[in-house]
């Protein structure tokens, strides 16, 4: 087995421990992920990771080193004001470029953003968020839901930035791992096309952390994704954990129905805006990959190089 390099010993299991977060429901800055690239073997959770993003490919392995980091979880709950939801699978996937010397960490998101899975259903549907209302414009929409397409609702959460203060320590701990701005966009015939909870200019920031301890292991791997004892590249897998949080508050509705009409009568009826504390995620049974070179500094300067032509041999 080869050597954990210097530069990696004391942040090497905490970044796969850090990267134990997943927040619900499909995201990119344009609400639609890039599609991803099946790999093989020890390589196949990371099928999104950027390492061909110039800052990755720009990691020298002692300055500064590059990983994929991904998590996944298959269902979870997310509570918004006065409105609960169940979630869906979702997943979590980035670059982490670390800076050993400053202590620092630089999140890389892929091209479509770091968040992907399917749409949440909102119970009750529009009736529930909107109706009955006193607001004779209001009512006579009300009174156009007829059947369970026009009143059907779903959620889902969209990147509003760049993550930021990727913590790596935190992922051994309950503290916050990541900030992760987000919006969430609310979608209905009659809503509109531009329903949105939160907005790249006033996010919704979830602060994600440990809910759970999670089971560690640790595999060494060849560029193919093959497992092999002495294998040039390393993968840390955090399985059977939880991961949360109740912090994040959220903002009123945006363009929701014609020219706004409906902001008001849904932000009345969901409690909205929730202060901190009144809303919170919970992702169950998440399971948590970060892989890199197993030793950058051996291939200085061209570790990022490197680790992205390593990620293309994986490609099935």
């Amino acid at each position: 087995m080869r050597p954990v390099p210097k530069s990696w010993r004391k942040g090497l299991f905490a970044v796969a421990a850090s990267a134990a977060l997943v927040v619900p429901v499909a995201a990119s800055p344009a609400g639609a992920a890039t599609a991803a690239t099946e790999l093989n073997g020890s390589w196949a959770p990371f099928n999104r990771c950027p390492v061909d993003n110039p800052a990755m490919l720009a990691t020298d392995g002692e300055d500064d080193i590059a990983l994929c980091v991904t998590s996944a979880s298959p269902n979870g709950t997310i509570k918004l004001g006065n409105t609960t939801a169940t979630t869906g699978a979702t997943n979590l996937q980035f670059g982490v470029i670390q800076h050993p010397a400053q202590g620092t960490y630089t999140v890389v998101p892929p091209a479509g953003g770091s968040i992907i899975s399917g749409a949440t259903t909102i119970p009750g549907g529009l009736l529930g968020l909107v109706c009955p209302s006193n607001i004779p414009v209001v009512s006579g929409i009300c009174g156009q839901i007829t059947n369970a397409t026009l009143n059907k609702v779903t959620a889902t959460v969209e990147s509003a930035g760049t993550p930021t203060d990727f913590d790596l320590v935190a992922g051994l701990s309950s503290g916050p791992i990541v900030t992760l701005p987000i919006r969430i966009h609310l979608e209905n015939p009659l809503l509109g096309s531009g329903c949105y909870l939160g907005s790249t200019s006033n996010p919704i920031v979830l602060h994600p952390g440990n809910l759970s301890a999670p089971t560690l292991g640790v595999t060494l791997f060849d560029p193919n994704g093959a497992t092999n004892p002495d294998g040039s590249l390393l993968q840390i897998a955090l399985t059977g954990a939880s991961q949360g949080d109740s912090t994040f508050s959220v903002p009123k509705s945006s363009g929701c129905g014609l020219g706004g009409l409906l902001n008001g009568v849904l932000d009345l009826k969901t409690g909205l805006p929730a202060a901190s504390g009144k809303s919170n995620l919970v992702l169950n049974n998440a399971s948590t990959y970060t892989s890199g070179l197993s030793a950058p500094g051996l291939v200085v300067p061209d570790a990022g190089k490197i680790l992205s032509e390593n990620w293309h041999a994986g490609v099935k």
